[in-house]
């Protein structure tokens, strides 16, 4: 909860204005039973209309000011409810923006998701909440029992009877609801990974007729969330009834005590009128309480999850010394292995099964390397390594002499340009999606758009690069998404261009016309092309075989002919034996 005082600082003014009108109104609500009092037994008695007229009137204004009051104080409670809002999400998407491989991968993406939604919607709520009725209903409930003592204290001790009984509700309730509200947070977030692949993923469940199955997997999901909300929902939902209860009880033997003793003369009618008023003014502060009490056990929930979240950000990348080494190539993979952290958990590290291992080879400035392999053999993570989105477990990576570790992320980054397998293309113009934010002129555009081959399909239509995109590039087809964003890459002239499977959407024609132009406009670019096809690595100045984790071949394509038999075999399945030049 912490995180919540951390943005409400930040407009304790407008905090201070909304509880100080909220304290005057409530100091009003308690002023006007007292008035009631008085007119019962000291003004209705003269028969004097002027008298009762006046008071009445007293307490008239005395309620439209109060209502008025509440009413400003819950506006401006609501606005700093929702500024308080703004500025978590904002900050929690920022976080969200800077994580490591490692840090996202442990949080997930669904999880992410539902903590920028429901769990911020959830902490506005109870910030709106505990201006309204943080400050309001102590003072009534507190006031009321003062006052109510004041006015006879034998039947404020039949009031107080029922305080050890609600404290105990109150008890048993904090006990069990934060950790029930993250239970139900925790199936909240499996849902939505849950929808999210089905709604993403939707042309596949359809071709392959999995709707039922899809719609099973579901329900279950969904299930288990109705059930851990219907726990929480019944823990939490125990107080108010409980209360109301006990308070009931506390009423009838007031009345019951109270009329005995307006019958033996030793308090006025006025008297127990007005205690019945302070009584509800109690019970409505109790029940108030309450709620708060049950905003804070969600709201508590969360903070916490939104907590952890916010608190990766304070966890940055180390960056270490490192002095620069202008020996080595421009680019060094040196002995390097790696395993995903969050898939090693739970097992102990001499036992933990790599990603890659062992990997060397270098890179000089200008030259190219293909890397190819089968499905999970560790192509993707070389590039996640050299990008730092994970830290090597073992080795070290140099970009121009120095370990990427010793770069601020953004500088290295800044030397790439990378497609990455099924790469984005967001709902904006081409313009905008080629440029992505970087000072680059419509030239520069035009001609990265005509390097990746797409320029004249983007000519072809009256807007030019004002173009828009739909969401997730649905108005495109696959090869033009993927050109699209090949195009970004090449548009920053990058010093390392990093390709990542950026030609599997591509015809054999399409895919050699960008290679060409990659060589003939971006000379100076030092290349690492991912892929699948020998045709789009062959040509190459050095290739990397990858074979579960490990480098089982490296050289140039007459090389590894000659000395790689999973090479050769690659060759042959798809060349069929051809040694087809062109390709």
């Amino acid at each position: 909860m912490k995180w919540i005082l951390y943005y409400l600082r930040r407009y304790r003014w407008q905090v201070a204005w909304s509880v100080t009108i909220k304290f005057f109104a409530s100091m009003g609500e308690l002023f006007i039973p007292f008035l009631l009092k008085y007119m019962v037994d000291d003004i209705a008695p003269t028969k004097d209309v002027k008298l009762v007229l006046l008071f009445g009137g007293a307490m008239v204004l005395c309620a439209l000011l109060v209502r008025f009051s509440n009413v400003k104080a819950n506006q401006r409670a609501s606005a700093v409810a929702k500024q308080c809002t703004r500025d978590l999400r904002h900050d929690l998407f920022a976080v969200t923006t800077n994580l490591t491989g490692s840090q996202f991968d442990g949080v997930t993406l669904p999880s992410l998701i539902s903590r920028m939604t429901a769990d911020s919607y959830n902490v506005q709520n109870f910030i709106g909440m505990i201006q309204r009725m943080g400050i309001r209903a102590p003072i009534l409930l507190i006031g009321g029992i003062i006052l109510a003592a004041v006015l006879d204290a034998k039947l404020s001790l039949v009031l107080l009877c029922m305080v050890p009984l609600m404290a105990c509700v109150v008890l048993f309730v904090s006990r069990h609801g934060i950790p029930l509200y993250n239970h139900v947070q925790n199936n909240v977030d499996r849902v939505t990974r849950i929808l999210r692949e089905n709604i993403t993923g939707i042309r596949v469940v359809k071709a392959l007729s999995r709707e039922e199955h899809e719609t099973a997997r579901y329900d279950e999901a969904n299930e288990a969330l109705a059930r851990s909300d219907f726990r929480a929902g019944a823990t939490m939902a125990l107080p108010n009834p409980l209360m109301n209860l006990f308070l009931n009880i506390g009423l009838v033997l007031v009345i019951l005590f109270g009329a005995y003793r307006v019958n033996t003369g030793e308090i006025k009618s006025g008297v127990i009128i007005t205690f019945l008023v302070y009584f509800n003014i109690i019970l409505g502060a109790v029940l108030g309480l309450n709620r708060i009490f049950i905003m804070y056990t969600k709201a508590g929930a969360s903070a916490n999850r939104i907590g952890q979240v916010l608190s990766l950000g304070d966890i940055r990348p180390e960056i270490i010394s490192c002095e620069r080494d202008a020996s080595v190539p421009f680019i060094r993979f040196e002995d390097v292995s790696f395993s995903y952290p969050h898939l090693q958990e739970t097992v102990e590290s001499s036992d933990r099964e790599n990603a890659v291992s062992h990997i060397s080879f270098d890179i000089n400035r200008g030259e190219s390397l293909g890397i190819i392999g089968s499905t999970g053999c560790g192509k993707t993570t070389l590039i996640n390594l050299l990008m730092r989105f994970y830290d090597v477990t073992e080795g070290r990576i140099l970009v121009d002499g120095i370990d990427v570790r010793a770069y601020e992320t953004d500088d290295l980054r800044r030397k790439m340009g990378v497609v990455f397998q099924n790469d984005t293309v967001f709902a904006d113009t081409i313009r905008e999606n080629v440029a992505f934010g970087r000072p680059l002129s419509d030239e520069d555009i035009r001609a990265a758009l005509a390097d990746a081959n797409i320029l004249s399909y983007i000519d072809s239509h009256e807007e030019g690069l004002d173009y828009r995109a739909t969401k997730a590039g649905a108005n495109l087809s696959g090869g033009e998404k993927q050109r699209v964003v090949i195009a970004r890459a090449l548009a920053g002239n990058p010093e390392i261009l990093l390709l990542d499977d950026a030609s599997s959407a591509l015809d054999y024609k399409t895919d050699a016309a960008l290679r060409k132009a990659i060589r003939e406009h971006h000379s100076d670019a030092t290349s690492i092309t991912v892929a699948q096809r020998i045709s789009s690595v062959r040509g190459m100045t050095r290739i990397l075989v990858m074979e579960a984790g490990e480098a089982v071949g490296y050289g140039t394509h007459e090389e590894l002919m000659e000395s790689c038999e999973i090479y050769r075999d690659i060759y042959h399945s798809q060349m069929g034996g051809a040694d087809n030049a062109s390709a």
